[in-house]
């Protein structure tokens, strides 16, 4: 990786993933030049203090919650679901806090999520076969021969619901909306309503009474203006390169290069090869990115890739998103885990229980079982801790919305029930209750670990 870099060298490479089969290359081409018109949606100072944070949780300072839609779509952008989805987030980042002890990052898969690397270029149906959906952002989900066309056209698109999608965040950030005391209120009416709600009662309790105690000695919303807005971060797959280097502008006060299109890019398991596009491009921003980190991963080709993307061994710049399966990470994660411990590579450990929980139902809906996404959370903790190494944070495929795709969670939702709210462009994602009950099962675990902690250190 010793050649110069570019925005553009990227096209140099190899690239998996990206598609080739756009029928008007020209247009392809103008559609890129408009994009390099465009406003920056984030701003390079936002990508540096996101840096800073999650350099506090490598040192295990802090704690990463990263969530949102598998696929963003088209068809389902609204403020209401936009504001649903970053309530779910704060709720579960407050939950952690009180049970860490430790902040929480918060970066939502949110205003730029919308193409996926698919299994299988094709799909059929019946006697048709067609391309495969691969996002609204590159084709349509209708599976007919003109929605599955990939469309130059809809880059813009998905730029200007980008853009309107962090216009609402920013407001809520800052307007009021993310008060800590709103959200803990929120977060009652969940233990309320849940069918478990009494075992979460006690940590609300906990909450309350610590607010009530900081209100009392003048610390609130009118001394701690802090308390009543928070950092909000935007994070996306970085697969279709021609809009990334379309959105890549150069710092006027560094002078480096920033993929102003999030504020972190991730590479997924799909493309991450060491010599090929993804990498290329990844390499040159100076974001901070992620990469997805599979059972089929060996630890010197993890150590290949970390010095690829991560040259300079910063604090903050490169985040790892264990991906194995609840049936694997236990064998596959330690060897990864401790090659970074032992080489002295300086990343962020988070998991990503969903992709490798995902099985399908016997009505032949794709769909992820809870307990399953619970067990590998769980393990990565156990694993992490072995290794000496900071259990990071979670990576969550989710939705504010009350849907029904993924199986179990206190209302044990029932293969039956997927027909219910199956809504999801792509993946099964959590609900709002599963999600939220899952911040609880994962605090309670934080809790415990954390009283062990100071018990040993006393």
């Amino acid at each position: 990786m010793t050649e110069r870099w570019t925005p553009a060298s990227w096209r140099a490479k190899p690239a998996k993933h990206i598609p080739s089969d756009y029928p008007d290359a020209d247009a392809l081409a103008r559609v890129e030049t408009t994009l390099r018109a465009m406003p920056p949606l984030v701003f390079a100072g936002e990508a540096r203090r996101l840096k800073e944070l999650l350099a506090q949780v490598s040192e295990g300072k802090a704690f990463l919650l990263q969530g949102g839609d598998c696929a963003e779509s088209f068809k389902e952008f609204a403020a209401d679901n936009i504001r649903d989805t970053f309530r779910l987030i704060l709720q579960m980042a407050v939950v952690l806090t009180f049970a860490g002890g430790k902040p929480v990052v918060k970066v939502g898969r949110i205003a730029g999520q919308f193409a996926k690397p698919r299994s299988s270029p094709v799909e059929t149906q019946g006697d048709v076969t067609l391309p495969s959906y691969r996002g609204d952002n590159i084709n349509g989900m209708g599976f007919t021969d003109a929605e599955r066309i990939p469309d130059p056209e809809r880059l813009l698109k998905a730029y200007g619901q980008s853009a309107s999608t962090l216009n609402l965040l920013r407001a809520f950030a800052n307007g009021g909306y993310a008060d800590l005391n709103n959200i803990h209120r929120w977060t009652l009416g969940f233990v309320d309503d849940s069918p478990q709600g009494a075992r979460y009662k006690a940590l609300t309790d906990k909450i309350s009474e610590t607010l009530a105690f900081m209100d009392a000695i003048g610390v609130n919303t009118n001394t701690h203006p802090g308390m009543h807005q928070v950092e909000f971060f935007t994070s996306h797959e970085a697969l279709l390169l021609g809009y990334e280097e379309a959105l890549t502008r150069v710092d006027s006060t560094s002078g480096d290069w920033y993929d102003t299109s999030a504020h972190l890019l991730w590479i997924g398991e799909r493309t991450r090869q060491l010599d090929h596009a993804h990498i290329e491009f990844m390499r040159g921003i100076k974001n901070p990115v992620g990469l997805k980190v599979g059972p089929t991963l060996e630890p010197d080709e993890l150590i290949r890739l970390i010095d690829a993307l991560s040259p300079a061994n910063e604090a903050g710049r490169l985040t790892l998103y264990g991906r194995f399966g609840s049936d694997k990470i236990a064998d596959r994660l330690p060897r990864l885990m401790a090659a970074t411990k032992r080489e002295g590579r300086n990343v962020v450990w988070a998991t990503d229980p969903m992709h490798g929980n995902t099985l399908t139902a016997g009505n032949g809906y794709k769909t992820r079982p809870f307990d399953r996404i619970l067990s590998e959370v769980k393990t990565f903790i156990d694993v992490a801790k072995a290794e000496g190494v900071h259990p990071g944070g979670v990576h969550f495929e989710m939705t504010g919305q009350n849907v029904t795709e993924c199986l179990g969670g206190a209302r044990a939702l029932t293969e039956t029930d997927l027909l219910d709210r199956y809504h999801t462009h792509c993946d099964p994602r959590l609900n709002a209750e599963q999600s939220l009950e899952l911040a609880f099962l994962i605090a309670e675990r934080l809790r415990d670990d954390r009283a062990l902690d100071l018990k040993a250190a006393v």
